[in-house]
């Protein structure tokens, strides 16, 4: 099959070539042809203007120019930058290459013919180009009409280089190429073929031919990805039989009684929702997405008690000692009164108390453990286990959850957890193979967190209010972006922050300095240490971030707030405000830049996490907000999450329908595999 063929298949690619091709993720024939244009970037010959025709009002524009001067120079910053002047029988202009971007100015030389595409502005004496993008052009290749494709490159490729090749490979495309959807689905949704797609978006006939091959292919891209989820969700509910509990009974409602508090009208519909479920004979896959502070941990206790009412055992999964003991302290207060049996199981236990706890395990003697990795150990066998819970599952691989479940002869429920704000269309390819419940909101009690945004002209007085707040009794953190010192970034480290504050505002208060580059074990004390109040602030990085419930914190300092998300920082506010006295989290923003506190000023406007997430995702993009890779997902080439939200929902219901079909598996199984080739079973986990 030529498109798995690798890329020195194609003429001039040689063993350099290929290397720096491999920089931009393609290896084979196939691969080129899925490498697009970067969005937007095409030229189109037809509307080239000339200098003296270019408008001044700062839009992108392109034209046609040529060389005549290129030279260094400085702004009133002491900004370096390179300007290269070019012209045209009308005019001149300056293109203005800053910081990494001069490199490129570097690689002209005089009187080459260059197509320019840039912000055009009036300079003091000739129009001035910025955000510029520049190529070489021969005298035959701007006499072809059309339009001409723009790719993102790496070393010394050219435009020229890509496009010459993507041509050849598309000569190999015509005389065979398979169709990668089910043909009754591009009739029904007027899809261009695959072939015809693929020349349009790479040499687009017309906008309109080149707007139908984008729509195909952002369909096809997230159509794929949802059967690829949802062929490795049949395949992980189709190898054992699940267990039909029943539906809630005494026990239930005797640990319901027995809550310290009413459940919320959100939380009242999760349970509902994970209820029915474990009633149901086909096994549980379910994500409780809660806010900060929503209550995930008293669903998870319902749901470990109807295991337990039903003859089964439960268990819970959590990322640090701390975590998980603080879970067990949680789930004992919840469900003991109702006589049910919860246990602990850490790597730190005692060999002798270990033993035992694994041999009342398999007894069936306990109904509920809870534990960290420790719970993976191959000498840890449970009697009928029938439920798992992961807490911030995030923090464990599809490995480590596939070993959990493991533990059991039957296919248990499964219930993962997690703190982290997704928006729902978001979500459905993130956590596509998951039933979704949604929590907002704080348990009743709760008082918001206060949030406060300032420069650093205020810093001085924030600090005078933590002491304030520490002599009152209460506890603190302070959040740091970085662990040393930077020599590039002007911004204030987690060491240089403890030691200004140990030496000073905090000279006689017990202080500790928190971050990732500590043992296991030096994080854990600190953190027990904090917990138990001995610490009474806590200087860190964002460690934090998922931690342990500290009640009596109820204030939070974030340094160079502007340096985070929205969604890490309202990730970062969740550690105070978790008990009944008024917390505040202060933001100081190291720049007085409007748009800098005006992003900031949205967490002192809301403390919804889910609304907080859709901005981030509007400003930071979907990659850095979220990391896809963290959950095993490729990276989306073509869609885009917030733009093809519709898209999404479309082709999830269109996925199902193919599932269902007679021989559904095994054609989703096929499509899948021709798109994602060997990278089929590493993503999908099959």
């Amino acid at each position: 099959m030529w498109w798995k063929e690798p890329v020195t298949s194609l003429k001039g690619i040689g063993v350099k070539k290929a290397a720096e091709l491999a920089e931009l993720n393609i290896a084979t024939v196939g691969d080129l042809l899925e490498y697009y244009p970067r969005q937007g970037a095409y030229l189109d010959y037809a509307n080239l203007k000339k200098i003296k025709d270019l408008l001044t009002d700062g839009s992108k524009q392109i034209f046609k120019a040529e060389v005549c001067q290129v030279r260094n120079g400085y702004g009133s910053s002491r900004r370096a930058y390179t300007l290269v002047t070019v012209r045209d029988e009308t005019g001149y202009a300056g293109l203005y290459f800053f910081a990494s971007q001069r490199y490129k100015a570097q690689k002209l030389a005089l009187g080459m013919q260059l197509l320019i595409t840039g912000r055009v502005r009036q300079g003091r004496t000739a129009k001035s180009v910025s955000e510029v993008d520049v190529q070489s052009v021969g005298a035959e290749e701007t006499k072809t009409p059309g339009i001409l494709p723009v790719y993102a490159l790496s070393g010394n490729l050219s435009q020229n280089n890509l496009r010459k090749w993507m041509a050849e490979a598309l000569k190999l495309a015509a005389k065979e190429l398979p169709e990668s959807l089910p043909e009754a689905i591009v009739k029904k949704e007027a899809l261009p073929d695959r072939l015809t797609a693929l020349r349009n978006i790479h040499f687009p006939a017309s906008w309109e031919a080149l707007r139908e091959a984008k729509r195909r292919f952002v369909f096809e891209e997230l159509f794929l990805l949802q059967c690829g989820l949802l062929y490795y969700r049949q395949q992980s509910r189709d190898q054992r039989e699940g267990v039909k509990h029943g539906a809630d009974g005494a026990l239930l409602r005797q640990v319901r009684e027995h809550l310290p508090f009413e459940l919320t009208e959100q939380q009242q519909k999760a349970w509902q929702e994970i209820s029915l479920d474990m009633q149901d004979k086909r096994p549980m896959h379910r994500i409780l997405q809660g806010d900060v502070g929503s209550g995930k941990t008293v669903i998870s206790a319902l749901a470990l008690a109807k295991a337990a009412e039903n003859g089964y055992q439960g268990c819970i999964m959590a990322p640090t000692e701390i975590l998980a003991a603080q879970h067990y302290d949680t789930l004992r207060e919840f469900l003991q009164p109702a006589g049910l049996r919860v246990a602990l199981l850490t790597g730190g236990m005692r060999a002798k108390a270990r033993r035992e706890l694994l041999l009342n395990l398999e007894l069936g003697l306990i109904d509920v453990l809870v534990g960290t990795h420790a719970l993976l150990e191959e000498d840890v066998r449970f009697a009928h286990l029938s439920l798992t819970v992961t807490d911030e599952q995030h923090r464990f691989g599809v490995e480590q959850r596939a070993r959990l479940a493991n533990k059991s002869q039957i296919a248990p429920d499964v219930l993962v957890m997690t703190a982290t704000p997704i928006p729902r269309t978001l979500a459905l390819t993130v956590y596509g193979d998951l039933d979704i419940s949604l929590m907002k909101g704080r348990p009743p009690g709760r008082k918001p967190v206060q949030t406060l945004c300032y420069n650093e002209s205020r810093r001085r007085e924030v600090y005078e209010g933590l002491v304030r707040q520490l002599q009152a009794g209460r506890q603190a953190y302070v959040v740091c972006p970085l662990i040393e010192q930077s020599e590039t970034l002007r911004v204030r480290s987690a060491e240089n922050v403890y030691e200004e504050l140990r030496g000073g505002a905090l000279k006689n208060i017990p202080c500790a300095l928190l971050h990732g580059r500590l043992k296991g074990a030096e994080k854990e004390a600190i953190m027990a240490d904090f917990a138990a109040g001995k610490i009474k602030a806590l200087v860190s990085t964002t460690v934090i971030e998922v931690g342990v419930n500290v009640p009596n914190a109820t204030l939070m300092i974030v340094e160079n707030a502007e340096r985070f998300g929205l969604a890490q920082l309202h990730q970062l506010r969740g550690r105070v405000g978790r008990g009944d006295k008024q917390s505040y989290c202060v933001l100081l923003a190291g720049t007085d830049s409007p748009e800098a506190l005006a992003r900031l000023q949205v967490l002192h406007d809301s403390e919804d996490g889910f609304y907080l997430a859709e901005k981030d995702l509007e400003q930071r993009g979907v990659g850095q907000l979220f990391g896809l890779r963290q959950h095993g997902l490729p990276d989306l080439r073509i869609a885009d999450i917030m733009r093809d939200t519709d898209t999404i929902v479309q082709v999830r219901r269109l996925a199902q329908q193919e599932l269902a079909k007679p021989n559904g598996r095994q054609e989703l199984r096929r499509m899948v595999d021709m798109q994602f080739g060997e990278r089929f079973g590493m993503i999908f986990n099959t």
